[in-house]
This record gives structure tokens, sequence and C-alpha cells, in this order.
């Protein structure tokens, strides 16, 4: 694991939107093909967005219930956060330029 990316739980899901300004989550399974493809562009990211933006995943496995929450059905999928309110979102593995058009898109950095 990234420690650029944090690994997120149903029980901790709100307190890191609350802590974070600006947030990229990852929905994500093991069994996910797609979703490990795209982990190493994620991880990247988050290395490269230190600071101004937070990376997290939930493994949808083991925390379905803000997955539900948030109506994912497909994986992997980015949900982008403002002060705890989604402001953008994207489904499969996005090459790097794909998500920094996305970031752009979705943040005023």
């Amino acid at each position: 694991m990234n420690d650029d990316v944090k690994e997120l739980s149903d029980e901790g899901f709100g307190s890191f939107l609350e802590e974070n300004e600006r947030a990229i989550v990852d929905f994500w399974a093991t069994w996910c093909a797609p979703c490990k493809a795209v982990k190493p562009t994620f991880e990247d990211l988050a290395g490269h967005f230190k600071g101004n933006i937070s990376f997290g995943e939930v493994n949808i496995e083991e925390n379905n219930r803000v997955a539900n929450q948030y109506g994912i059905q497909k994986i992997p999928a980015f949900l982008f956060f403002e002060d705890g309110q989604v402001v953008g979102q994207v489904q499969g593995a996005l090459s790097k330029e794909q998500f920094i058009d996305k970031i752009e898109e979705s943040f005023t950095l």
C-alpha cells in the first residue's frame, strides 16, 4: 500500500471527508482486474497532488455500506469530493492523462 493513499473503512469514511477539503476515493475489489491495472496510476497521482488533494480507497468487499450509500455498482469507480460533496465521478481504468483532465475539471486548484 502506498502511504499517499489512505485505506478507508465504512466507519472512517466520514471522518476522512471531514478532515480533507478535496479528496478522490477509489472503490475497488481484490478480484477486479481493471482495479489492479489502474492502481499504480492512482498511487502516482496521490504523490503528485499530495498537499492539494487527499486520496483514499475503499475495498467494497469489506466495506459495502459506503459503496451502497454512493450507488457504486461498477468498479473501479472514483468519486471526487470537495467539502464532503461529490463534485465528480468516473468509472473504469483511466489513463493518467484522463485522470488529470477529470481532476482539473472537478477541482479548483
